[in-house]
Formats: structure tokens, C-alpha cells, sequence
């Protein structure tokens, strides 16, 4: 079971972890004013990494509400995100958006990012290998 908090090992750290992520994206989930890049990253929990620049948002005081408000999203539905490396990247107008506005349309995204994540077990090879024995 993934632990719902949001400790040092949940967070992206280096820019070469960002890279990584940057250059060679697996998932991607677009939003309004916001943009979901995920890559594999081998680990039994999610990592997360947040590009908000003054350009897309210009007040600090919203910079840092819009980190409170994704990081808190994030440890929420993480337990559906498991083995992702993701990055957040801000657009102009998502400072503009509502504190439950912005969980709701992050609910969203993390589900469609779980959603698009393959399953490194598969359990229709378990079915077929059991029907020749019936």
C-alpha cells in the first residue's frame, strides 16, 4: 500500500530527473491551462515535479497556492499513479481558477493519467493458459 503522504521520495529533485521527463514523456494529459507529462520511473510510488513560472503566473502569492492546492491533489490520488514520474506544467490562466475548481480538474487528470498507465501484470494470459486443462 502506497503511504499518502507527500515525503522527499515523492518529489522530483534534479534537473535530471525533470529531463527525463521532458525528453521522453510515455503519458501525456493535457487540461485546461495546465499539462500532465508522465514517464515511467521503475518504483512502487509516484513522483511529482511542478514547472510554475512567473511567466504563466505572475503573482508569488498564486505560485504558491496553486503548489499547495496540486501537491495536496497529488497525495490524494496517488494510490492510481503509482510508478509515474510527472510533471506539472502551469499555463496562463490556471492562477485564475478556484481552489475546487483546480481539485476537480485534477481529479480528472490524475484519473486519465492512471488510466493510460499499462498494467505490468496481465490476467488474460492467466485465463488462456487455464482453458486448454477444463
Amino acid at each position: 500500500m502506497v503511504s499518502r503522504g507527500f515525503g522527499r521520495e515523492k518529489r522530483l529533485l534534479t534537473p535530471r530527473q525533470f529531463k527525463a521527463v521532458f525528453d521522453s514523456p510515455s503519458g501525456k494529459a493535457p487540461g485546461k491551462n495546465v499539462l500532465l507529462l508522465a514517464r515511467d520511473n521503475a518504483l512502487d510510488h509516484p513522483r511529482l515535479g511542478l514547472v510554475i513560472g512567473k511567466k504563466s503566473v505572475k503573482l508569488s502569492v498564486e505560485r504558491n497556492r496553486l503548489k499547495r492546492q496540486i501537491r495536496e491533489s497529488f497525495r490524494l490520488n496517488q494510490s492510481n499513479l503509482a510508478g509515474w514520474d510527472i510533471v506539472v506544467v502551469a499555463r496562463k490562466g490556471l492562477g485564475d481558477l478556484e481552489n475546487t475548481e483546480l481539485a476537480h480538474q485534477f481529479g480528472k487528470l490524475w484519473k486519465r493519467l492512471g488510466r493510460s498507465k499499462p498494467s505490468p501484470q496481465a490476467p488474460a494470459h492467466s485465463g488462456v493458459d487455464d482453458s486448454p486443462h477444463a
